[in-house]
């Protein structure tokens, strides 16, 4: 069984459901993810889409579905006793899982744990009680799970094989008729609802400010994440904002849009990683409900940035904005300064190449896929 409640643990749980299977054709799978692990040939007990949810505050909305999924996968577990539960992230709900798991005796591989080491550290030691074996994905982490006298695997970034183009820059501008000479900047605002109406209205109207600054004409992308509809995001602000500038809203080729670009303003996340593999600045952005940051701010202890890319480096390589702090001006002035080029510029890719340097070398999901395939030899003898 394998489990995960959002979309970058749906990708990377689907490349190490495919690893997995390259090595044992004859395994099945059953759980918990989204359409990307339905298409590896998982059995979805629930579709995680109707469990994605930003911030503490936003779940009561979705405890109904939280609640019955559960008991979906809780009743599997009885029922058939699968020969290991892997779990990605997702802490609260899949922790409450491995509780139930541990009492059947199934082995549990944790892998791409949650962020224990920004908040809720008090679930480290759960983690390490209840998990037979631990896969981290980012270099800290092994050495942070040290710390509490467990012993956690190093298995590198799985972006590192996923984030790929299939096209160059002149044949994308070619596929989408961009005029050549265009600057190309990302509208990234999240995959997520919640996300959407946080971010999106500002970071149009931080479009329409770089717009009327520069003389040169520029082209924004906005890439539509399957989980979010057209009439969402025109909801937010597009249907306003197309009419002034020239916003493409693209369903597909979405590595070849972020590499295109010469500038990218993002909610903070996964996203942040993958525009570091492809060698593009980005502004990280990141807003909850007002009470949802209050509580955070309790939980959120000795991390000084937000975003991975900075966090991996140990220092600001890209800016950061945060609740408050984002706003068109500050988004809208922060890009201008990396799109100039110049000092800044060059600072922020040579630590953009540092980071790619620190994620590891290709193969992450095989090494995962090691891991779990020991973890199932050893239980069924």
């Amino acid at each position: 069984m394998i489990v995960t409640g959002e979309a970058s643990g749906d990708m990377h749980g689907a490349r190490l459901v495919r690893a997995m299977q390259e090595k044992r054709p004859d395994l099945s799978f059953c759980g918990m993810g989204g359409d990307q692990l339905a298409a590896a040939g998982v059995e979805l007990l629930y579709d995680a889409h109707k469990l994605a949810v930003v911030g503490i505050t936003e779940v009561f909305s979705h405890l109904g579905d939280i609640l019955a999924a559960r008991k979906a996968l809780i009743q599997r577990l009885r029922e058939e006793r699968p020969d290991l539960l892997i779990l990605i992230d997702f802490p609260d709900f899949n922790l409450l899982l491995a509780r139930k798991a541990k009492r059947l005796g199934i082995p549990i591989f944790y892998y791409i744990t949650p962020q224990v080491w920004a908040w809720r550290k008090g679930r480290t030691r759960t983690i390490g009680r209840l998990t037979d074996r631990i896969g981290v994905i980012l270099p800290f982490e092994k050495e942070f799970f040290a710390r509490y006298g467990i012993q956690a695997d190093f298995v590198g970034h799985p972006l590192v094989d996923g984030v790929k183009t299939s096209m160059t820059k002149a044949e994308f501008l070619g596929r989408y008729k961009i005029p050549a000479h265009n600057r190309l900047i990302g509208l990234l605002p999240g995959s997520r609802s919640r996300e959407i109406a946080n971010l999106l209205p500002d970071f149009l109207a931080a479009a329409a400010r770089l717009a009327s600054k520069t003389d040169t004409a520029c082209t924004f992308l906005l890439p539509r994440a399957a989980s979010v509809s057209l009439e969402q995001l025109k909801e937010h602000g597009l249907a306003e904002y197309e009419k002034e500038l020239d916003i493409r809203v693209l369903d597909a080729h979405r590595y070849d849009l972020m590499a295109a670009c010469e500038g990218v303003m993002a909610a903070s996340g996964t996203v942040l990683l993958e525009l570091a593999l492809l060698d593009v600045p980005a502004v990280a952005c990141y807003r909850v409900s007002p009470r949802t940051y209050r509580i955070g701010r309790l939980l959120v202890r000795d991390v000084e940035f937000f975003s991975l890319v900075n966090l991996i480096a140990g220092r600001e390589v890209h800016p950061e904005l945060l609740q408050d702090a984002v706003t068109p001006k500050r988004i809208a002035d922060e890009l201008s300064v990396m799109l100039a080029g110049g000092t800044k510029r060059k600072e922020v890719l040579a630590g953009l190449a540092e980071v790619r340097q620190r994620l590891g070398g290709p193969g992450a999901s095989e090494r995962a896929a090691r891991i779990a395939l020991e973890l199932l030899e050893h239980a069924t003898g």
